[in-house]
């Protein structure tokens, strides 16, 4: 047994569908401007390449959290974002394969402190301090791919306090799911339990601690938070 001189963490995770197991988070990718409506309202390219960032495997938070204000910004925002749960490893994935290496899906919200990365744009430095902040990853309950299938159509959307914010299809995707996932094990080798977060549609926009969100993607499921006050 590995001794460790300070007690090993616990291991990062999220609820699945209908069952008291849960998935073990292993790390969290991220996927930038990947619906050209949300590329065309920050000024850029719809036609770009993905690109990615992470989070840590810790950010991730169940669905029905209440998450404190985060520090350092005035203008904290939300991200609706269909999360790819990956099962088996793999390197270089073809396109036609890509799926075979998916266990399920589930619901996530990107929060993004968008004030640190607007600076951070300005300055050409890495968006770690507004993307990779504690709490900044929530997810609702995966549900296995042989259970939704694999979407490639479908509403997703989000709202505060019940008013819709982001509502857009799956099918808006410039890089769809398999496409992701081959071009992200490009440049790493996928493993069981890493997490994709695919990109958000339009409606991007600011939460203020008291407000809920609630949101979901049509076959997979739904998420709900709340924004707290600062610690």
């Amino acid at each position: 047994m590995t001794a460790f001189v300070l007690p090993a963490p616990p291991t990062p995770s999220v609820a699945t569908a209908g069952s008291g197991e849960r998935f073990a988070v292993r790390r969290i990718f991220c996927v930038g401007r990947n619906y050209a409506a949300h590329a065309r309202e920050f000024g850029n390219d719809d036609r770009d390449p993905p690109f990615f960032f992470t989070k840590p495997a810790d950010a991730v938070v169940d669905s029905g959290t209440d998450i404190p204000y985060p520090p350092l910004t005035e203008n904290l925002h939300f991200e609706i974002e269909l999360v790819v749960a990956i099962g088996t490893s793999g390197f270089r994935i073809s396109r036609d394969k890509a799926l075979d290496h998916v266990w399920g899906y589930g619901v996530g919200i990107d929060l993004t402190r968008r004030d640190l990365q607007d600076a951070a744009k300005k300055a050409a430095r890495p968006w770690d301090w507004s993307k990779a902040f504690d709490r900044s990853a929530p997810c609702g309950p995966l549900v296995a791919a042989r259970k939704s299938g694999h979407p490639a159509k479908g509403r997703i959307w989000l709202a505060v306090d019940g008013a819709v914010k982001q509502d857009a299809d799956l099918a808006e995707l410039i890089w769809p799911v398999s496409d992701i996932v081959s071009i992200c094990s490009e440049g790493v080798e996928l493993q069981a339990g890493d997490l994709i977060f695919t990109g958000t549609p339009a409606g991007v926009g600011a939460i203020k601690p008291g407000e809920t969100i609630s949101g979901g993607v049509d076959g997979i499921g739904t998420i709900e938070l709340t924004i707290g006050q600062r610690k």
